[in-house]
């Protein structure tokens, strides 16, 4: 690996360890065994550095999030039942990945003053929308994508609040068998509100 590769791995080392505030150029140098001026040379500072390691983590962490999502329920499985299996994984990712979630949570409070990292968030979620429809519906985003876009935001909304209740009291989360009964519930109240 060169500066450069070592630079990126370091300050992902430190994102997750320290967080994106919390994490100096310093940080970056001793993970990565480069100096001080590698930062400048190869990235010009230590922010565009941080947001490029940020931008590759979170894209790696959506690949391996989109791979566990793949992993099926099965053929004969029942919508719920995918729903279901679904949500287990999510909820196994949040504790095994548990800094790059915490840090999303940051990063979304200083949008306004990170603006390359806004643009990359927005494109990762128009991404993950098209993905989680695909996941939970098996609806090809190609054939309706503004379907596709609106299942997955319902499923993206489900995701974030998911996380933030998983970050603050694990113990206290719905598991994926309580987000499966209230859907339920809340599809019979829609039901029986028709009729």
């Amino acid at each position: 690996m060169g500066n450069r590769e070592d630079l990126l791995a370091g300050a992902k080392r430190c994102l997750m360890e320290k967080g994106y505030a919390g994490t100096t150029a310093r940080d970056v140098a001793t993970a990565a065994g480069t100096s001080l001026a590698a930062i400048g040379y190869h990235f010009r500072t230590t922010k565009a550095l941080l947001n490029e390691a940020l931008i590759e983590a979170m894209a790696e962490w959506g690949e391996e999030l989109g791979r566990a999502l793949a992993d099926d329920a099965g053929p004969d499985a029942t919508p719920a039942e995918r729903f279901e299996a679904a949500w287990e994984r999510i909820i196994e990712s949040f504790d095994r990945l548990r800094p790059l979630w915490a840090i999303q949570f940051e990063l979304i409070s200083q949008m306004d003053r990170v603006p390359e990292l806004r643009a990359a968030f927005a494109t990762a979620n128009r991404q993950a929308r098209l993905g989680l429809a695909e996941v939970f519906h098996r609806l090809d985003p190609a054939v309706d994508e503004p379907t596709a876009l609106a299942l997955g935001a319902f499923h993206q909304a489900l995701l974030a609040g998911l996380a933030s209740q998983w970050l603050v009291d694990p113990q206290a989360a719905p598991s994926a068998k309580e987000l499966t009964r209230a859907l339920r519930i809340v599809t019979d109240e829609f039901h029986a509100g028709r009729s």
